[in-house]
């Protein structure tokens, strides 16, 4: 049983056949409108729940996401097709086929840009706790995740209620 339904062995597989035949979804970031991309997520096709796992197509010129860290999950990154550029804190970098990036909870902020002339095509997936908190450092917010709320504060209001104890 997975996600509270009945599955079969033959559903734990998705040929390539089905992931071409999958319909995207348009996904646009809430805090980078250039940050467009479609996503067919595979992993969610076989019932894995505690893990995201995402095929994801990004066209030239766009983001992936907004630049940002989390504090809690762990996420990474495959390079299928395509070139782009992998921004890591500061520090950018040429991502693309075959290249792998991976980011432990509490690491640099990262964010990927199509910098090429055709579609990259990567292999996302990333851990799916209950509460997590993100930084957007380019934007000055952070986001509380938790048990399905989310809250977005500006970085700025984030104090430390120990008053320095």
């Amino acid at each position: 049983m997975t996600g509270g339904k009945e599955i079969s062995e033959s559903d734990l597989i998705l040929t390539s056949q089905q992931i071409e035949r999958m319909q995207g979804e348009p996904r646009v970031h809430f805090l980078n409108p250039n940050a467009q991309r479609i996503r067919k997520a595979i992993g969610d096709e076989v019932g894995l729940t505690r893990i995201g796992v995402h095929l994801v197509y990004i066209e030239p010129g766009r983001d992936s996401t907004e630049h940002h860290k989390h504090y809690n999950e762990e996420e990474c990154i495959y390079g299928l097709s395509g070139r782009g550029t992998l921004r890591i804190g500061e520090e950018e970098f040429s991502f693309g086929e075959g290249d792998f990036v991976g980011f432990p909870a509490g690491s640099a902020a990262h964010s990927l840009k199509n910098s090429g002339d055709t579609t990259l095509v990567i292999l996302v997936m990333g851990q799916r706790l209950a509460q997590d908190t993100a930084d957007y450092p380019d934007k000055g917010k952070r986001l509380y995740r938790n048990y399905g709320t989310w809250d977005l504060v500006d970085l700025s209001s984030v104090t430390d209620p120990r008053g320095g104890i």
